[in-house]
């Protein structure tokens, strides 16, 4: 899943997508409102935190152009300020959760997955393909009942690809939707990826079709 964070304190910004990162999101930052509202405009997005003090667009009206636009990605606002009447202001705008400067990283990240799970879509908090379930709010998955152990990056992967299932995806969507756009990764990262996911959950689950991509089977 990819995650867009706007926020103008570098430092800030830099240790929410390592720890994001870690937890197996592709992050693509931006640090001003009109640089967050043409990359939210631009590509599809899990969830979008979202500073409110940013230089040339503050969050606020970065938000409520967006919603205007029809965009209904979750989005978390962010700010050093606090009372109810910014917390207000922000809900009032359009997002869909706010967190006051400083705040804990393990309840940002709770937060987080709890706008994830109830998404700006209708796909629900529950992915299933065949024998295949992803709980994307416990991120945890199952075959035909049990329990499967993935890593962070495994669980991305596969949630992408049960997330179009029936459908053929190519490397290179993965690479974009999965890794950071800076980081300029090695196409064989999904190869590493899928071929660790077959171990798990068996070869038939992920299917290669020659020269189109990967192919998770809807039954």
């Amino acid at each position: 899943m990819r995650l867009l964070v706007v926020e103008d304190e570098k430092r800030l910004a830099e240790s929410l997508r390592a720890g994001l990162e870690a937890e197996g999101y592709a992050v693509d930052l931006a640090h001003t409102g009109p640089d967050g509202l043409w990359m939210a405009g631009e590509h599809r997005y899990a969830a979008i935190v979202l500073d409110i003090l940013l230089p040339g667009l503050n969050g606020y009206r970065v938000c409520a152009e967006l919603r205007a636009q029809g965009n209904d990605t979750p989005i978390l606002m962010l700010t050093a300020k606090d009372g109810e009447h910014d917390e207000a202001d922000a809900l009032d705008t359009g997002a869909d959760d706010f967190l006051s400067k400083p705040f804990s990283y393990v309840v940002f990240l709770a937060r987080l997955r709890a706008l994830i799970r109830r998404g700006g879509s209708a796909r629900g908090s529950v992915l299933r393909a065949g024998e295949l379930a992803l709980d994307l709010g416990r991120r945890e998955c199952r075959r035909a009942g049990e329990l499967v152990s993935l890593s962070s990056k495994e669980f991305s992967v596969l949630a992408h690809l049960v997330e179009r299932s029936g459908e053929v995806v190519a490397k290179a969507d993965m690479l974009t939707d999965l890794w950071d756009f800076a980081a300029d990764p090695d196409p064989n990262l999904v190869e590493v990826y899928i071929s660790s996911l077959r171990r798990k959950l068996g070869r038939d689950a992920i299917r290669t079709v020659r020269g189109a991509g990967y192919l998770v089977p809807r039954a």
